[in-house]
């Protein structure tokens, strides 16, 4: 019977589905580059005709620094058999390659001159086809899972409530990695505490199952027995064990709602994780890298325009430049935050008891207009560069600040938990439009809600995204007053 190459890729995988898949996709990323490489420098030629095998070399190590890094940025984890394109990562990762390759070149000299306009034609061909491949991919992906194949065919061992969530997360999730094709149950439909769902067929009891395994038609058991029945579990652990199958322990998806979906060991014992710190390894490093260098530039680019607010400031009301206010930073800590003064000195709220409204007497004429463009805010790139608060991240609140007269700690239960990262001049709240007033709970709610979004996926690349859009956002908002 002749195969198609989607079901000749599937049937070459099922002993060792993803380590085969993960190294085809290596060899051909590092074919890519090769082959995009060694084109353009050749195309593009411009030395003698010898130095080809100088820009063939210099195509193999970039080619192996790809897969290197890629693996790094983990191209080749779990999210390779996703359904996300994952562009974005693929372009941060080939820079990063990409980069790297260039350093060592000019380093170390040991390469012949690069023909002119050679680099970006090789980065932009590597990059189209990288996603060409992973659109191909994809493609094969999707049409083997819509006709019901897998690379690993799995089974639900006990049909209880703990299987039925298992059920719907497999199916929500729709990888090519693991399928479900029924389910084993020694018990009487009418005896299931819940009804299995239509799509989802019995396929026997344990000597079916064993019958499955044995005419390879199983790769992956999922356990889902209750744990109460410590005996028969033990029983058919023993039995399946003895075959040439997968077997997974479900654990118990309820704690899924509070609890993140990763483990780590402890004492040799996997344990779930309900929360931990931000920002970890690299992370701080990086972010207050990217803080020193994009705030001192800042700075020297927008000296004048903050002279000539503050002498606007000055001349517009009595009282000094700089209102100084207290808010919460890290871990709660209290911070003095600084901001172009905005409303007349002998009617300053500093602890915001009263938050801002429209047409408010307390700003001066130069006040109404510095905030509603944000530019009271410039003065916090000093706060930035003295380390109390990062460029992005979430707002600075004041201790007093309300929400239908209710602190914002009140109003919303995980409020608190903003502060497990530095205070931030813009975020990803501000930029989906709540900056300014927060007369409603649900406003705040909203807000806590993007900031611990923000907290959860940091990167450099959101991060950069959140200052790009932080312009057109304060020129398009209407609710600063």
């Amino acid at each position: 019977m002749r195969l198609g190459f989607s079901s000749a890729l599937f049937a070459f995988a099922r002993p060792s589905a993803l380590r085969n898949i993960v190294a085809l996709a290596r060899l051909a990323h590092f074919l890519i580059v090769f082959g995009a490489g060694a084109l353009a420098l050749h195309a593009l030629q411009g030395g003698p005709p010898r130095a080809s095998e100088h820009y063939l070399a210099l195509s193999a190590l970039a080619g192996a620094l790809c897969v290197l890094v890629f693996h790094s940025f983990g191209l080749y984890g779990h999210d390779m058999f996703g359904s996300r394109l994952l562009i974005r990562r693929t372009l941060l990762a080939w820079g990063a390659a990409f980069g790297l390759v260039m350093t060592l070149h000019l380093l170390f000299r040991f390469l012949r001159p690069l023909p002119d306009g050679s680099l970006a034609l090789w980065f932009a061909l590597s990059f189209v086809l990288f996603v060409g491949g992973r659109l191909v991919m994809l493609w094969l992906f999707q049409r083997r899972i819509r006709q019901g194949a897998f690379i690993q065919r799995s089974v639900i061992l006990g049909m209880t409530d703990n299987a039925l969530r298992l059920a719907e997360q497999i199916h929500y999730r729709a990888d090519v990695v693991s399928g479900l094709v029924g389910y084993i149950d020694d018990r009487r439909t009418h005896r299931l505490s819940e009804p299995p769902p239509s799509s989802l067929p019995r396929l026997g009891d344990i000597d079916d199952l064993e019958r499955l395994i044995r005419d390879d038609g199983v790769d992956q058991v999922l356990v889902a027995l209750p744990a109460q029945a410590r005996g028969r579990n033990e029983h058919l652990a023993q039995r399946l064990r003895r075959l040439p199958v997968q077997v997974l322990l479900v654990p118990d998806m309820g704690s899924f709602h509070f609890a993140h979906r990763k483990l780590v060991p402890v004492a040799g014992v996997p344990m779930f994780v309900i929360a931990e710190p931000p920002l970890q390894g690299w992370a701080p490093v990086l972010k207050r890298a990217e803080d020193l260098a994009l705030s001192a530039l800042a700075l020297l680019a927008l000296a004048p325009l903050m002279a000539l607010i503050a002498l606007a400031v000055k001349l517009d009301s009595p009282g000094p430049v700089l209102f100084r206010q207290k808010r919460y930073g890290y871990n709660q800590r209290l911070i003095e935050v600084f901001k172009f003064r905005s409303m007349h000195h002998h009617l300053r709220d500093e602890h915001a008891a009263r938050q801002t409204g429209r047409a408010d007497p307390r700003v001066t004429r130069v006040g109404r207009f510095i905030r509603k463009t944000s530019l009271d805010e410039l003065p916090q790139l000093f706060n930035v560069l003295a380390g109390s608060m990062s460029l992005v991240g979430p707002r600075p609140h004041a201790t007093a600040t309300k929400a239908a007269n209710v602190l914002f700690e009140d109003a919303v239960q995980e409020y608190v938990a903003r502060h497990r990262v530095k205070p931030g001049i813009t975020g990803l709240a501000q930029i989906n439009g709540y900056r300014g007033e927060t007369d409603t709970i649900e406003k705040i709610q909203r807000r806590v809600e993007y900031d611990l979004e923000y907290i959860e996926n940091w990167s450099l690349w959101l991060d950069l995204s959140i200052l790009l859009r932080t312009l057109p956002a304060v020129l398009s908002a209407e609710a600063a007053y």
